[in-house]
């Protein structure tokens, strides 16, 4: 081999290695799952509906933070309004920082609701803070004990309060967080596949963190903190995108306990669009790694176990997998058209040692997702013909994650946007909410050219690992980028948008 395509051949098998042992800790929380879920402490039992007769119960502040939702924010009203906890116990904040007719569609909702439910309809007249500081504005006018929240696209059941307030006997329990459920998992190819990715962080990944003493992160959703908890780890704060997690952090090096309620589902409606989809991703990536920026050098510092402090570095910067991905994908094309151009053979053992360690890190992934649905008892055979999906998904996030991954390093934290969801409309093309990506769709069909000619070279050289998977990341990356495109298209043409009936909503 000359000089270039050693440096290149060493550095595919650095990015590849390095992705192996992110590819491999999935494997490692699988493992940390199946030997630790039964140690998980068992819940307590739900109040009985007349607990209110037999001791004083804490009061709840149920805040909905809600931003231009006209198409669920009713059902997200009416749901929690539908909880079974005592009314003078009970306190519900609609935390409206809409700019269209969403507001309209909440204040008829709340008109029709019992006169006895104390709810409030807040709104600022800004988005300073998004949605950080519209919890933050709430907690200004709230003196309740216990604070739960949900955003727009949940359905929470209507036991939710009964079953999560008795963790609270504990008084170092600081925040309950329950497992996330689907309302539309069977919607779409892309939906069935978010629930794949999901249910593989709330079965597998949570469980085991919880189990074992490890940091686990309230989700922004679906949960319920101790105010006092929010206000020792120093409240709400908007210098991240990821408030949730931020706060998660904080408060556990301050040392309240999290508690994970796996048997507890609260279903939530998935994006049904690819930018929708990847919007969120977006958000999600850059706002961990805008924590992990904020506070690891805290969390290193903290007197807590090594293994907590180690967790926690893969927790916050896994997301960098995305940028190895990507820079992966740009090295092995020039690499392997100088191996097809020169005379010389590639040894054996490189081609091995590059084929080993994603190969590992596939199957770890697979295990890790195919766990969950086990736990579910959703494997069945469609499900193991759609696994093998989630590779090519997750490898068509990459260039929309890695330029999460890039913004997470600038001073200004950005824009919270919020993920669009349609509710009953979602078979319409409502044109109301977009998600807008720029370049980035043409970068994607780009990049997966790049990986379809890899693969195609790999083939032709007998390197049958990478041409299988560099045809994996092509297959992803060009799903994303025309689907994404093909969004982008369907906004720009004439279509007649659903308009909510107040009376109905």
């Amino acid at each position: 081999m000359n000089l270039v395509e050693t440096i290149l051949a060493w550095a595919q098998l650095g990015l590849l290695l390095a992705l192996a042992v992110l590819g491999l800790h999935r494997g490692w929380m699988v493992v940390l799952y199946l030997v630790r879920r039964n140690r998980l402490a068992p819940p307590p039992s739900s109040l009985p509906l007349d607990a209110e007769l037999r001791k004083p119960l804490p009061s709840v502040t149920v805040q909905l933070p809600i931003y231009n939702e006209r198409y669920v924010a009713a059902r997200l009203i009416r749901a929690v309004a539908a909880f079974d906890y005592p009314r003078d116990r009970l306190r519900i904040q609609v935390l409206d920082d809409s700019t269209d007719d969403t507001s309209e569609i909440v204040r008829a909702t709340l008109a029709e609701l019992p006169r006895d439910l104390a709810i409030d309809h807040i709104r600022r007249g800004t988005r300073t803070g998004y949605k950080a500081g519209a919890l933050a504005e709430g907690l200004r006018s709230s003196k309740s004990e216990l604070v739960a929240v949900f955003d727009a696209d949940f359905v929470p059941p209507p036991g939710f309060l009964r079953a999560t307030v008795p963790a609270f006997d504990a008084p170092e329990v600081g925040m309950v967080q329950t497992r996330w459920e689907h309302l539309n998992p069977g919607y779409s190819l892309l939906t069935s596949l978010q629930a794949f990715l999901l249910d593989g962080h709330f079965v597998v990944e949570h469980v085991a963190r919880a189990s074992s003493g490890c940091f686990f992160n309230f989700n922004g959703t679906a949960g319920i903190f101790r105010r006092a908890c929010i206000d020792d780890a120093g409240g709400w704060q908007h210098d991240t995108l990821t408030e949730d997690m931020d706060l998660s952090y904080r408060a556990q090096m301050r040392g309240w306990r999290f508690v994970y309620r796996p048997d507890l589902a609260c279903p939530a409606e998935l994006p049904v669009d690819m930018n929708a989809f990847l919007s969120q991703q977006h958000r999600w990536a850059k706002g961990s790694l805008q924590t992990a920026r904020k506070l690891l050098p805290t969390i290193l510092r903290a007197r807590v176990p090594i293994a907590t402090k180690c967790e926690a570095i893969f927790h916050l910067v896994g997301n960098l997998a995305f940028v190895l991905l990507l820079v992966l994908i740009l090295v092995s094309l020039p690499l392997q058209i100088l191996r097809l151009t020169s005379d010389t053979v590639t040894p054996r053992f490189i081609t091995l040692a590059e084929g080993w360690p994603i190969l590992f890190s596939a199957l770890s992934v697979l295990v890790y997702y195919g766990t969950a649905q086990l736990h579910l008892r959703r494997l069945h055979w469609r499900a193991w013909f759609k696994l093998p999906l989630v590779l090519v998904i997750g490898a068509g996030m990459c260039v929309n994650n890695t330029a999460a991954v890039l913004a997470a390093f600038r001073k200004q934290p950005g824009e919270f946007r919020r993920t669009p969801k349609r509710g009953e409309h979602l078979d319409t093309k409502v044109i109301r909410y977009t998600s807008k990506r720029g370049w980035l769709p043409l970068a994607e069909i780009g990049l997966g050219l790049v990986a379809t000619t890899t693969s195609i070279l790999s083939l032709g050289l007998g390197h049958t690992w990478s041409a299988v998977f560099h045809g994996l990341f092509a297959s992803g990356l060009l799903w994303v980028g025309s689907s994404s495109l093909a969004v982008a298209i369907q906004w720009r043409s004439p279509a007649v948008e659903p308009t909510p009936d107040l009376a109905s909503h």
